[in-house]
């Protein structure tokens, strides 16, 4: 059982830049470890703070390789292009083909405050992107072309409504 629930599209803590994480203790370990519970019972393969309501720079990620986390991450170098279906379990059951750079490298630190960097092609990229994303407050919606998005926000709005 997750111990957070994701916020989901329409929560305003979705849209927000989150402020960055300042105390690195027992707390903040606390927190990851949640939030890596919260992610692999989604599953998923990436959860930022603010889909857990925690408007803090901090996600949580694994891509097959084993967990790591970023505190106020900031994106140094992206390249190419690589489109792929994307999804987000915070517009949960959705994927759209969205282009994003194919190679990206961040920088940030780990949960004790030092310095560490994460780089990769495709997925490693992609998540990186995509996670920094929600700590500047976008959702992938916005990498949407606008007439897909209308049309994602018009099905999104009768599945909750209970029309599809």
């Amino acid at each position: 059982m997750a111990r957070f629930p994701i916020r989901t599209l329409g929560d305003p803590v979705l849209n927000i830049p989150a402020d960055p994480v300042t105390e690195f203790d027992s707390a903040l370990e606390g927190l990851i470890g949640d939030m890596l519970e919260t992610m692999y019972d989604a599953p998923g393969v990436g959860l930022a703070a603010p889909q857990i309501g925690i408007s803090k720079r901090l996600f949580v990620a694994d891509i097959g390789d084993g967990p790591f986390v970023m505190a106020n991450p900031e994106l140094v170098a992206t390249s190419g292009e690589w489109e792929m279906d994307e999804g987000c379990l915070s517009v949960p059951g959705h994927f759209w083909p969205i282009a994003r750079a194919g190679y990206a490298r961040a920088v940030g630190v780990d949960e004790t405050g030092s310095p560490v960097e994460y780089e990769g092609d495709e997925l490693m990229g992609r998540v990186l992107q995509h996670e920094i994303d929600h700590l500047n407050g976008t959702l992938l919606l916005e990498r949407l072309d606008r007439k897909i998005r209308k049309q994602a926000l018009k099905e999104i709005r009768e599945e909750s409504l209970g029309l599809r």
